[in-house]
């Protein structure tokens, strides 16, 4: 019980850090003449990438759809933060499957992290997950893809914005890992 208390209260954590804070700080890399797409990196998948692995694939979809419209309800967009999140869920058992040295059975009561797969594989696994996410969210945001040097451009840049500031999270809150 002490353990879903944890991923609860990680939960609040990072979806209140993606509300107050990086809702309302609109990035811009460097201003060229024809401009440069404004993003919002978005951190919350992390709490989806950071549930145990003995999680089913329906609890993860169920609470993917959960997080993703809380998202929705709060920057008023309907449906797309859902649904990329659920896609993300979905295919988020098989990419750790692609990834482990062992069986997802074997890591009982263990969660994705640097301790369980190393920097590396978790960096992997993260980064595979966060473009997914980032592209169909932002496909479907522009529902075109006329200016695709545009989409790509703004993609990109959310996913190494968010990767660094995942980076950073991990540096801050994860305990004392060896190097594998």
């Amino acid at each position: 019980m002490i353990q879903y208390a944890k991923y609860l209260i990680q939960f609040f954590l990072i979806l209140l850090f993606q509300v107050i804070i990086l809702n309302n700080i609109f990035l811009n890399w460097w201003v060229v003449p024809a401009g440069f797409p404004v993003f919002v990196p978005y951190i919350y998948p992390l709490f989806i990438l950071l549930l145990p692995f003995e999680l089913p694939v329906w609890a993860l979809l169920i609470l993917g759809f959960v997080c993703g419209s809380v998202m929705d309800t709060f920057m008023n967009t309907p449906g797309m933060h859902a649904f990329a999140l659920v896609l993300i869920a979905y295919l988020r058992t098989n990419v750790l499957l692609a990834l482990l040295p062992r069986n997802i059975k074997e890591y009982k009561q263990e969660s994705p992290s640097i301790k369980s797969l190393g920097w590396s594989s978790f960096m992997i696994y993260t980064t595979f997950l966060i473009l997914i996410h980032h592209s169909v969210f932002y496909i479907i945001e522009l529902w075109s893809l006329n200016n695709i040097g545009y989409l790509m451009l703004k993609i990109l840049a959310s996913v190494i914005t968010t990767i660094l500031l995942i980076a950073v999270y991990l540096l801050l809150f994860s305990q004392r890992v060896s190097q594998r």
